[in-house]
C-alpha cells in the first residue's frame, strides 16, 4: 500500500477544499510519528510541508549525517529515520502536500479553516504544529534587484515543472537541490546550465555521476563562478552575469538564462504561526504537558516548536508528545466516545489498524 503523496495540491484551478480530522503542519520525523499514533485512535490526518519530500530537516539538511539518540537505534541517518517512520505510517494512508506553506489559520465551526499559499484550503477538526523550528526560509542571493523577478523568473523551489519547460535555466549551487532539479529539468527545459563556485559538489554520489554524464555528452553546461547581476525587464529575466575563471583571467560575462533557480540553503522562520493568536515565548509555541494542546484548544505542538518548563529539543521527546497529544485529540474528534487505552503488543484491534493480522 504506497502513501498518499500529493503535491501542490490546489495550483490549478480552483482551491481545494480539503476536510480531515487532523491537520499537520510539518512532515518532519515528528509530524511522521504524529500520523501514526493518531491513527491508533482512528483519526486521518492529512500533512503539509513547505519542503518538496518528508523529513523536514533530517531529509533537507543532513540525510546522511548520524544520529545516535534514538532509542532502538545505536547510529542511524537523517534519511533513513525518514524512511521508517513512512513505513510505519503507511497502514494509516496520510495524505501529504508538499511545496505548501500554511498562511492562515481560523476557527470555525467544528474545527479550523486552514489555508496555504498555493490556495488549497482545509477544514480540520485539530490542527498538530509540529514545524520544527518553523518554517524553512531560501536564502536570498544578494544580488540588486531580485526581488522584482522572484515569482516571474526566479524561484526558490519548483512547485509547477511545466514553468521551466522549453526555458533556458540556470541553477546556482553545489548540494542535493542544485543536482536533483539540474537531473530532473533537463529532459524538459530549452537549456540547463548549473553555476557553483567549484567543480567538486555536496551532493549524493549517485547524483554527481549521473550529472558528469550529462555533462560529457553536452546535455548540460557547468560553469564555475558566481553571479554577479541579473539581466532582464519588468520581471522577465533574460540573462545573468556571471563573474569567474576564463582562460586564467577572473571575467565578467553574460550567460542566457530565463529561469534562476538559486539553491543558497535555508534558514528558519516562525513565519506565518505567528500571526495565529497563539500565546508565543520567544518565537516558540507554550504547551502543556499533559496533552501539548496549545492556548487555542484543539491547536497542538510538538517538536523543537513548543516550549515548557523543562523542554528538551530532542527527536525522542517529539515523540513522546505526540503519543500524548494524540489520546487528547480523540477527545476533540471523537466526543462522548468512551476511550480505552491499548498496547500495541495485545490489542487485536490495533494489530488489524497496523495490518500484522
Amino acid at each position: 500500500m504506497a502513501l498518499d503523496m500529493i503535491v501542490g495540491s490546489g495550483v490549478d484551478g480552483a482551491p481545494a477544499e480539503i476536510e480531515t480530522d487532523a491537520l499537520i503542519i510539518g512532515a518532519g520525523p515528528v509530524g511522521l510519528f504524529a500520523v501514526f499514533e493518531l491513527g491508533l485512535v482512528d483519526i486521518k490526518a492529512h500533512v503539509i510541508d513547505i519542503l518538496d519530500k518528508p523529513g523536514g530537516q533530517c531529509a533537507e539538511l543532513y540525510p546522511e549525517k548520524p544520529i545516535y539518540d534514538i532509542p532502538a537505534h545505536p547510529t542511524i541517518t537523517g534519511q533513513a529515520l525518514t524512511d521508517r517512520l513512512l513505513e510505519q505510517a503507511r497502514p494509516f494512508e496520510p495524505t501529504f502536500h508538499f511545496g505548501q506553506r500554511v498562511e492562515s489559520l481560523k476557527k470555525v465551526d467544528g474545527g479550523f479553516e486552514v489555508e496555504t499559499d498555493l490556495g488549497t484550503r482545509f477544514r480540520a477538526k485539530v490542527v498538530v504544529v509540529a514545524a520544527g523550528g518553523g518554517s524553512f526560509t531560501p536564502k536570498r542571493p544578494p544580488l540588486a534587484g531580485i526581488e522584482g523577478f522572484e515569482g516571474a523568473s526566479v524561484f526558490y523551489a519548483v512547485r509547477k515543472i511545466d514553468a521551466f519547460r522549453d526555458k533556458a535555466v540556470l541553477i546556482v549551487g553545489g548540494g542535493d537541490s542544485a543536482l536533483d532539479w539540474t537531473l530532473n529539468l533537463q529532459p524538459i527545459a530549452k537549456s540547463v546550465t548549473l553555476i557553483h563556485r567549484r567543480d567538486e559538489f555536496r551532493a549524493a554520489p549517485d547524483s554527481v555521476n549521473k550529472l558528469r554524464e550529462l555533462l560529457s555528452d553536452g546535455s548540460v553546461r557547468f560553469i564555475q563562478g558566481q553571479l554577479t547581476k541579473l539581466n532582464g525587464d519588468s520581471g522577465a529575466l533574460r540573462s545573468v552575469t556571471i563573474r569567474g575563471p576564463v582562460g586564467g583571467l577572473d571575467l565578467e560575462y553574460e550567460v542566457e538564462a530565463e529561469r534562476l533557480l538559486p539553491f543558497f540553503g535555508l534558514t528558519m522562520k516562525l513565519g506565518p504561526i505567528a500571526n495565529w493568536g497563539l500565546n508565543l515565548n520567544e518565537n516558540q509555541i507554550a504547551v502543556d504537558t499533559a496533552r501539548f494542546e496549545t492556548s487555542e484548544p484543539g491547536i497542538f505542538a510538538i517538536g523543537d516548536i513548543n516550549t515548557y518548563p523543562g523542554k528538551l529539543k530532542l527527536i525522542l521527546s517529539g515523540f513522546h508528545e505526540a503519543a500524548l497529544m494524540a489520546q487528547a485529540a480523540q477527545k476533540i474528534v471523537y466526543p462522548g466516545k468512551r476511550s480505552v487505552f491499548q498496547y500495541t503488543t495485545s490489542s487485536s484491534s490495533l494489530q488489524r489498524k497496523l495490518g500484522v493480522i
